[in-house]
């Protein structure tokens, strides 16, 4: 009996797995037939299963907007955000982990408490240091905000991973002369190298998914795809069938590099809660 019940966990376990998978993803297949549809057909009572296709939504996001414009800036500021949360987390991440004292922990949950802080009581103060700056509309901003947004994960996440680097490895590249700067660079890197990517991974897609900064820090020069989204909300009311063709141009390209690089980021993610 204990046999055949075991033999039946598996194939159930299997469908729940499947079933659980269909309605996360079905949000997304919802929003890509929707592109498809004419307006009429997008606000049908009860929704059309059946309907003849069309490209007319995404010929008309195109004439309408530069989408390519806008898919750029949402590369160079996720990129790039990512770029410099990374640089300024390494040696953050190596000086607590490496040589953390009694209070290394409350500085970490310190600063991941700062995640708590709603956007939007200090989006005063950022806008009008942004203007004197002369920096509104631009990828720089961005690129600041994001690293900045996305650098107490990031720290926490590298923090994990050099955590798991025996001390005898790096304590042996000091006995041989190695300063500070070599150890990271041809030591705990190289180790970490796996961990830091997968962190990345996560906060490219963090800072691709981000919307709120760069709807209200950016225009047409440096807006991204979010806030290409967020421009089809009109007093008019919303045209269901053009959103959900900008949201799914908005969606392919981060969902795509996701799912090439699943291994990766589900590692980054799995490691970094369990520490």
């Amino acid at each position: 009996m204990r046999a055949r019940g075991r033999n039946l966990r598996l194939p159930l376990r299997t469908g729940a797995a499947w079933a659980a998978a269909f309605v996360m993803f079905f949000p997304i297949l919802w929003m890509m037939l929707t592109s498809l549809k004419t307006e009429l057909q997008a606000i049908s009572v009860p929704p059309l299963v059946l309907f003849e296709p069309t490209l007319d939504n995404f010929v008309l996001v195109q004439e309408r907007s530069d989408y390519l414009s806008y898919a750029v800036n949402s590369v160079v500021t996720a990129f790039g955000g990512t770029a410099v949360a990374i640089l300024l987390a390494i040696p953050a991440a190596y000086a607590m982990a490496v040589h953390g004292g009694r209070f290394t922990k409350d500085i970490l949950l310190w600063m991941l408490s700062t995640k708590m802080l709603p956007a939007v009581g200090v989006l005063m103060p950022v806008y009008l240091l942004a203007q004197m700056a002369g920096l509104l509309d631009t990828r720089t901003v961005l690129v600041i905000i994001f690293a900045m947004i996305n650098l107490p994960i990031i720290v926490w996440m590298l923090f994990s991973y050099f955590r798991e680097v025996p001390l005898a490895i790096l304590e042996a590249a000091r006995i041989d002369g190695a300063s500070v700067f070599r150890e990271i660079v041809y030591v705990l890197l190289p180790l970490t190298w796996g961990g830091i990517v997968s962190t990345a991974l996560l906060s490219i897609i963090l800072c691709w998914n981000e919307a709120f900064w760069s709807i209200n820090l950016t225009a047409s020069d440096a807006g991204t795809l979010t806030a290409l989204v967020a421009s089809y909300s009109s007093p008019e009311g919303l045209f269901w069938a053009k959103l959900s063709a900008v949201s799914t141009l908005s969606c392919a390209p981060i969902v795509v590099f996701g799912w090439f690089c699943q291994k990766q980021l589900v590692q980054g993610l799995t490691f970094g809660a369990v520490k």
